[in-house]
């Protein structure tokens, strides 16, 4: 059998550093890093099954307040369950007092209660009209353990009610844990987009599967490796769903950073092995750093000290981490592999990427090269250009409220948006969110009822439930109804202001804490919106101190952390106009505007901090090539982005599709997340990197690579590829 490359010459191999030897070695024993990394994920994956783990989505606040009373609720009243849903009938005709309807829902409520897995059922609750009644279910299986199957058994139990004429809606759990657990075509989307993209990018098919196989493996590793640690730690099923995401995206991009400059190398007539090192030693360089910065991203959720979100960096961080080895070890094997080949099977009229060259044959610019002297020997309009875009994009951000999304918020089609309006209907909407007051302490049962009384004179309070004492501990529950919904201004005004009303009337020695679904999520985002802009400082400053000792300059990667900046502030902004504003909602199946659910920003800035540092790191790491090489500042910006321009554009559409994948998803929020990350990730590709990064570098000229001589001295010094 031939070798699929030409065999290597006698010549000593150049010295391109570790990456360089490391690249030349996978593509020289291409079976055997393919196999390991084969058996490893077989491996792996066998181990996982047979630890059998779980995910675990239990939402941990430490220090915060109405967690605690959460906690002492669960302690003080075993039979509240693990998790609570509702039942809602609706009788449009007749009362649901009528002998007929009262017979059904009767029978209703008794086989309501065999159910397995229901601990108890409250109820009915007849509203004022009598038209509307409901009932409190309480299970005792976790949120994240209920779905599909005990939706049906609800399904199934509310029959008669259903016999009898009457509509049955459902809120809570598991109805909206069986909405969630909806079929995710997101994945598959992306993937089908990606092989589209880089198919019409680079018009091979062998170049297409490369990098679209590689990410396949590398998410799948990631999977593998976050099922067999839920044996040993906390993993989340939301952790495991957007490590898949970022890490399908990252993986795809690493991929083509490295396989773009090695095609370009192989078009110039490099052999083989040498152009694998030469690729990895560069381009692979390059994507340690920008791996190291959407890491760093990821990491910093920790400074919001949530465990959950906390835990999904982490998972995000392994994707990367795994993203980057597979870059730098499976890909080189791979294209060590075809050899040759590897622009074969070729389309048509779409040309492989060659050598960067800013003119032609024909002395002309072609392509991104046309471009590239476009922008750089006109920086001013350009410059001016992207910030105006930049700008109008991000005004609606300074108008920005945070709070969360309610069920309200649901598709219309769906049972927990119906129930929603049935008790809005029924019983006010603060029904759908009420908040509970917990009393802890020896005089506890005591002064409850002093309490409730002083509950009712808080404005937006609808009425009151309570108290209800414990039977084991000093401990007594009011339920507080609010006039006003959920998500609303009012109602988180009112949880501000109930314990400092009701701690007095309670008086020394009793503890007072405002809890319940609603409550906590309005703390929560309180704490959140505290610890931002640390998270953001904190973040920037490690990434700035990254950029600095790869590129060995002060105002590089200032530059890129403000642009990164000013991409971000445009997608929050565009989500801002579509989400809180309402525009264009319909287009992507939401009804009505919604707050910005509280801890959207944080994971935002967090992914796209680092997403935007891929493209950055790459683009720079040409220019940086460009003028080591030339010493010229503006043909090295050229250069940069000639070289650059035609792998961003591709890696970001293939991102973009991904993201918008998620506006197919009934959660709101999910949709909130899919249309930021793909516009910023959009934005970032076209407006910053083809136009603001080049522009400011070329008026910057010379200065880009100032470095004050005393911190070029304490800084670490990075081989450059060829050195010794």
């Amino acid at each position: 059998m031939t070798s699929p490359h030409p065999p290597t010459s006698n010549e000593a191999p150049p010295d391109d550093g570790r990456l360089g030897r490391l690249g030349r070695f996978c593509a020289r024993h291409h079976w055997w890093i393919i196999g390991a990394w084969v058996i490893a994920l077989i491996a792996i994956g066998l181990t996982g099954q047979s630890l059998g783990g779980q995910a675990d989505d239990t939402v941990s606040l430490p220090g915060v307040r109405s967690a605690e009373g959460l906690s002492i609720i669960q302690e003080a009243y075993p039979g509240q369950g693990a998790s609570q849903g509702i039942v809602v009938v609706y009788s449009p005709t007749t009362p649901v007092t009528s002998p007929s309807a009262k017979a059904a829902i009767a029978l209703g409520s008794v086989r309501l209660k065999k159910v397995p897995g229901v601990l108890s059922v409250t109820g009915p609750q007849i509203s004022p009209d009598q038209h509307i009644a409901q009932f409190v279910v309480q299970w005792s299986t976790p949120p994240q353990d209920l779905g599909t199957a005990n939706l049906d058994a609800l399904q199934d139990a509310s029959a008669p009610l259903r016999a009898a004429g009457l509509t049955v809606e459902f809120g809570g759990s598991p109805a909206m844990q069986a909405e969630a657990d909806a079929p995710d075509y997101s994945v598959l989307v992306g993937v089908l987009a990606a092989m589209i993209i880089l198919l019409l990018a680079f018009g091979s098919v062998i170049t297409m599967l490369i990098p679209v196989v590689g990410s396949l493996i590398a998410v799948a590793m990631t999977a593998t490796i976050l099922i067999v640690l839920e044996s040993f730690a906390s993993i989340s099923s939301v952790g495991l769903a957007i490590a898949t995401m970022i890490g399908l995206g990252v993986s795809v991009d690493y991929g083509l950073f490295v396989l773009t400059r090695h095609d370009q190398q192989m078009a110039a007539g490099m052999p083989v092995e040498r152009s694998v090192g030469l690729a990895v030693a560069t381009a692979g360089r390059a994507v340690i750093i920008a791996g190291g910065t959407v890491a760093i991203g990821v990491l910093g959720l920790a400074i919001a000290q949530v465990p959950l979100v906390t835990r999904m960096g982490l998972c995000a961080a392994l994707s990367v981490l795994v993203a980057v080895v597979a870059a730098l070890t499976l890909l080189p094997a791979a294209l060590g592999l075809v050899g040759t080949r590897l622009s074969g099977w070729r389309i048509p009229k779409i040309t492989r990427p060659g050598p960067v060259q800013l003119e032609g044959a024909d002395g002309k610019p072609h392509g991104w090269a046309r471009w590239s002297l476009m922008v750089t020997r006109r920086p001013w309009p350009f410059l001016g250009g992207a910030l105006a875009i930049l700008i109008v994009l991000a005004i609606p951000l300074f108008s920005i409220d945070l709070g969360m999304v309610d069920s309200g918020s649901d598709p219309k089609s769906s049972t927990t948006y119906k129930a929603y309006g049935l008790v809005s209907k029924g019983f006010g909407p603060g029904s759908n969110g009420p908040i509970e007051v917990v009393l802890s302490g020896p005089n506890a049962q005591a002064s409850a009822a002093a309490v409730a009384a002083a509950a009712k004179k808080v404005p937006d309070v609808a009425g009151t439930i309570g108290p209800i004492p414990s039977p084991t501990r000093p401990v007594s529950l009011i339920t507080v109804v609010p006039q006003s919904a959920p998500a609303s201004q009012a109602t988180e005004t009112l949880i501000t202001q109930l314990e400092s009303a009701l701690q007095p009337v309670a008086g020394a020695g009793t503890q007072v804490y405002v809890t319940g679904t609603t409550a906590v999520g309005a703390e929560l985002a309180a704490k959140v919106a505290a610890r931002l802009p640390w998270f953001i400082g904190v973040v920037i400053l490690i990434s700035f101190i990254l950029l600095m000792i790869e590129f060995r300059s002060l105002l590089v990667p200032l530059q890129a952390a403000i642009m990164n900046l000013l991409s971000v502030g445009a997608a929050f902004g565009v989500v801002v106009f579509v989400f809180q504003e309402g525009h264009g909602l319909s287009l992507i199946g939401v009804d009505q505007p919604v707050s910005i659910e509280s801890w959207v920003p944080l994971m935002m800035f967090a992914i796209l901090f680092g997403l935007s540092m891929d493209y950055e790191v790459f683009l720079l790491s040409r220019i940086r090539e460009g003028w080591m090489a030339t010493g010229d500042p503006h043909k090295s910006v050229a250069l940069g982005l000639a070289g650059t321009a035609r792998v961003i554009s591709a890696a970001a559409l293939v991102m973009v599709c991904v993201f918008l994948a998620f506006v197919l998803e009934p959660n709101v929020v999910v949709k909130m997340l899919g249309v930021g990350l793909a516009t910023a990730v959009l934005v970032d590709a076209t407006v910053v990197r083809l136009m603001l990064v080049p522009a400011v570098m070329i008026l910057v000229g010379k200065g880009n690579w100032w470095l004050p001589k005393w911190l070029d001295r304490i800084l670490p010094t990075l081989k450059e590829p060829g050195q010794g």
